[in-house]
C-alpha cells in the first residue's frame, strides 16, 4: 500500500468524520429535547384509559395516556347536540375487524372507521413477538369534512360494518366496508387486503350527501401521528435511519432530517408520505395526490423505548357527489428493496410509478446507482444459494475485491516503479541540498518521471475508482434486512452491533458494550498502516516529503482509534465488512509485493529511456500542468532575485 493508498483512506476518514460531526444535532436541539424529556416523564405517570370500553366512550379513549405527544390539530368534541346532523353516529359500540393474509394482520376500529393496528406477522422484535408497525396505544390518524352544519371528525364517529364477519372477527374475503350514517345517505370506507401483499386498498365513497357540503368543498383533511417505536438491539443506529420520507409527484423522494428535530411545510403536491424505521415503514398513498402536507419529526431520548415522534397534516381530493371516490392505499411492512418495487405494480394508478423502492437509502446518485444495479444484483445472487449472511457478505467481499483487483494493481506498480527509482531521486536530493534550489530540483525530477514514463499520480487514479463502490458498500449493508435478525460467530444480529462485552452503563464515546467486530476492524486498519509506513521507508522522497510524512504517520496511527469511537455502535455486519476488506487488502498487497520483482522492473524502466531518448515522451495531463506552474514560478523567482 503506497502514499497515494494512504491519502485515499485519509480522505475517506476525513468525509466519515466530517458528516458526523455535521449531522450531530445542535445544542438548541439538545437543549429542546432535554424539555421534551421533562414533559413526557409527567405524562408517564398518567394512568391509560381502557380503549376497549365502549357505549359513550369518544375517541380519546383510543389513544394512550400521553396523548399530547399524538396532538393532532382536528377539532374535539365531548357532546353532541341531538339536533346534529352527527348525534346519531356519534353513539354507539366499538368493534374491531381484522384483515388477514400470510404476511400481515389488519386491524379496524368501527369507531372512527380507520386502521387502528397492524403485526407483521414473519418480523420479530426485541421481545421474541412479532412486530406491530400501527398500534392503538402509539399511532393516531383522523379524517375530517367540512359539512355545511358540523364537521366530520371520524374519530368521534361510529361506523357501521356492512360485510360479514367471521366468528373470529375477521372479515370475509380480505374486504370489508364501514358506513357513517348521515341524513339522506351515507359515507363509505371500503377496505381490501390485497392477498399475499402488504397493500391495504382504501376507497372513501360519498352516497347522497352532496347536499351536506357547500359548492366549494373538495378536500378531505388527513391527520396522522405515530411515535416510532424502537424494534432493534441499536438505539443510535436505528434513530439514525428513522425518518418522515414523501414521494413528490415530480419524481423526487425526500425527508426530514433524521439527526434532529425537524419541520417543514411542503408546497409540492405528493405521492406518498411515509413514517420509516430502519427495517419498517407505514406508508400513506393517495391517488389523488397529497396536498398542503406540513410535518414535524421529534427525536426521543435513549431509554423511552420510542425513536422519534411523527405528526403529518394533508388534504386530498374529496368529491361530495360521489361521482369519483377517493382513493388512498396503505403499505405497512418491511423497508426491502426487491419488495417495495414490488409493490409499486399494486398502484391503483396504473399510470403512476410509486417509486417505494426509494424507502430504502442507497446512498448518492453515483453510490446510489452502484447499489442500484450491481450490489443489489450481486447479492440477491448470492443470497440465493441459501448461504448463511456471514458467508454471503464474506463472498461479496472477494468478488467485490476481484473487481477492484486490476486497479488495485495498477496502483502498487505505480507505486512499485517510483520506488525502484528512489537511487536516482536521492542522486537529486543531493545534487540540489539547498532550499533555494528546490525549484531546479523539481523540475529535474519531473523531467527524469517523463524519461521512465513513470507519472506521480499514476496510483491515485485507480484509488479514487474504488472509493465510490467502498462509501455503497456502507450505504448498503446497514439497509440490507436480510440481516436483521442473522447470527453469525460471537454476534447475534448481524443488522447491530455486536455486545458480547458489555457493562450495562453509556460511557462517554464508547456507549455502553464492546463490539468486537469493531476491534477487529480497527486493528486490521492498524495492521494495514504499518504495512504501509514500511513500505514507504523505500519510497521516493524528497527531503520536504519526509519531512511532512512524519507528521501524517501518527495520524494514520490516530485513526484507527477515530474509526472506533465512530463504528462501535455501527452494525456488526457492516464492521465484519470491513475486517474482511482490510484483511483481504492485506493479503492482496502482499501476493503483489511477492510478486514483483524490482529488478525486473528497473530494467524495462530502463528500457523504456533508451527506446524513448531521441523520441522524449511528451508530458501532458496533471504532470504537464505541475510542471508548467514550477517553470512558471522559477522564472518569476529568476525575475526577483534580478531586482
Amino acid at each position: 500500500m503506497d502514499k497515494n493508498t494512504i491519502t485515499g483512506f485519509i480522505l475517506m476518514a476525513l468525509v466519515l468524520i466530517g458528516f458526523s460531526w455535521y449531522s450531530r444535532p445542535s445544542e438548541e436541539q439538545i437543549k429542546a429535547q432535554h424539555e421534551r424529556d421533562s414533559i413526557a416523564a409527567v405524562q408517564n405517570e398518567r394512568p391509560t384509559p381502557d380503549p376497549s370500553r365502549d357505549g359513550g366512550e369518544k375517541a380519546g379513549a383510543l389513544l394512550s395516556s400521553d396523548s399530547e405527544a399524538l396532538a393532532l390539530t382536528g377539532e374535539r368534541r365531548e357532546d353532541l347536540d341531538s339536533a346534529s346532523i352527527l348525534f346519531a353516529a356519534s353513539q354507539g359500540t366499538a368493534q374491531r375487524l381484522t384483515l388477514e393474509n400470510d404476511l400481515i394482520r389488519v386491524t379496524i376500529n368501527t369507531l372512527g372507521g380507520l386502521i387502528e393496528d397492524v403485526e407483521l406477522k414473519n418480523y420479530q422484535d426485541q421481545q421474541k413477538e412479532n412486530v406491530h408497525l400501527i398500534s392503538a396505544k402509539d399511532s393516531r390518524m383522523v379524517l375530517s369534512l367540512a359539512t355545511k352544519q358540523d364537521n366530520i371528525i371520524t374519530d368521534q364517529l361510529y361506523f357501521q360494518p356492512l360485510t360479514k364477519s367471521e366468528p373470529d372477527g375477521s372479515a370475509a374475503e380480505n374486504s370489508v366496508t364501514l358506513r357513517l350514517p348521515l341524513p339522506g345517505g351515507s359515507l363509505d370506507f371500503e377496505y381490501t387486503l390485497r392477498p399475499d401483499a402488504y397493500m391495504v386498498d382504501m376507497v372513501i365513497h360519498a352516497n347522497g350527501i352532496a347536499n351536506l357540503f357547500a359548492p366549494s368543498m373538495n378536500t378531505l383533511g388527513i391527520e396522522w401521528a405515530d411515535r416510532a417505536r424502537q424494534l432493534e438491539k441499536g438505539f443510535d443506529f436505528e434513530q439514525r435511519y428513522a425518518c418522515i420520507r414523501y414521494h413528490r409527484n415530480d419524481g423526487k423522494t425526500k425527508n426530514l432530517s433524521e439527526t434532529g428535530d425537524d419541520e417543514e411545510d411542503i408546497e409540492e403536491a405528493l405521492d406518498w408520505v411515509a413514517f420509516k424505521n430502519q427495517f419498517f415503514s407505514a406508508v400513506l398513498i393517495s391517488q389523488q395526490q397529497l396536498t398542503q402536507a406540513h410535518m414535524k419529526s421529534q427525536l426521543f431520548k435513549k431509554g423511552q423505548g420510542y425513536l422519534k415522534n411523527y405528526e403529518a397534516s394533508m388534504q386530498t381530493a374529496f368529491d361530495p357527489t360521489g361521482k369519483q371516490p377517493t382513493q388512498l392505499q396503505f403499505y405497512f411492512g418491511p423497508n426491502d428493496f426487491n419488495t417495495l418495487k414490488a409493490h409499486n405494480g399494486l398502484s391503483l394508478n396504473a399510470d403512476k410509478d410509486l417509486e417505494l423502492e426509494d424507502l430504502v437509502y442507497l446512498g448518492w446518485p453515483i453510490v446510489r446507482w452502484i447499489n442500484r444495479w450491481f450490489i443489489i444484483y450481486l447479492f440477491d445472487w448470492l443470497k440465493g444459494f441459501g448461504l448463511h449472511m456471514g458467508l454471503v457478505l464474506l463472498l461479496l467481499t472477494l468478488i467485490v475485491k476481484a473487481l477492484v483487483y486490476p486497479a488495485t494493481k495498477k496502483s502498487y506498480l505505480a507505486s512499485a516503479r517510483m520506488r525502484v527509482l528512489k537511487p536516482k531521486i536521492d542522486q537529486l536530493n543531493a545534487k540540489y541540498p539547498k532550499q533555494e534550489d528546490a525549484m531546479k530540483k523539481q523540475q529535474e525530477m519531473m523531467q527524469l518521471y517523463s524519461q521512465y514514463g513513470v507519472s506521480p499520480m499514476g496510483g491515485c487514479l485507480p484509488m479514487l475508482i474504488q472509493m465510490p463502490i467502498w462509501i455503497a458498500l456502507f450505504n448498503f449493508v446497514p439497509n440490507a434486512i436480510e440481516l436483521r435478525g442473522q447470527s453469525f460467530l460471537w454476534a447475534d444480529d448481524l443488522s447491530a452491533y455486536d455486545d458480547v462485552i458489555h457493562w450495562g452503563k453509556d460511557l462517554w464515546l464508547i456507549g455502553d458494550h464492546l463490539s468486537i467486530f469493531c476491534v477487529l476492524f480497527c486493528v486490521m486498519q492498524v495492521a494495514n498502516t504499518w504495512i504501509s509506513m514500511k513500505q514507504q521507508q523505500n519510497a521516493v522522497m524528497s527531503p520536504e516529503q519526509e519531512q511532512s510524512m512524519k507528521m501524517m504517520k501518527w495520524m494514520m496511527y490516530l485513526m484507527p482509534l477515530m474509526f472506533f469511537f465512530m463504528f462501535n455502535t455501527y452494525s456488526s455486519g457492516l464492521n465484519y465488512y470491513y475486517f474482511l476488506s482490510g484483511l483481504t487488502s492485506i493479503l492482496i498487497m502482499w501476493f503483489l509485493r511477492k510478486t514483483t520483482d524490482d529488478e525486473k522492473l528497473l530494467a524495462q524502466l530502463e528500457a523504456y529511456k533508451a527506446k524513448n531518448a531521441n523520441n522524449p515522451k511528451k508530458t501532458s495531463g496533471m504532470a504537464a500542468r505541475l510542471e508548467a506552474l514550477q517553470k512558471m514560478a522559477a522564472e518569476q523567482q529568476r525575475l526577483q532575485q534580478k531586482k
